[in-house]
């Protein structure tokens, strides 16, 4: 998964307004304890920060 495709689902999921804002301030488990943006900036592939993402707002399977 490219970065342009992990910020369209998380837009998609979030809205466009909300989606920056959750990605600089939830701070994840599942990401060594890092916000999105943070796991990024550490170069975390974008499929394993999907992931987390995914359990975290409890999605459903068919958005895995």
């Amino acid at each position: 998964m490219r970065e342009a495709e992990l910020w369209h689902r998380l837009r998609a999921h979030l809205g466009d307004g909300y989606a920056g804002v959750w990605a600089e301030q939830m701070v994840l488990d599942a990401l060594g304890g890092r916000t999105v943006a943070e796991a990024l900036a550490a170069g975390l592939d974008c499929k394993l920060i999907w992931r987390a993402v995914w359990t975290k707002l409890e999605l459903p399977t068919q958005d895995r």
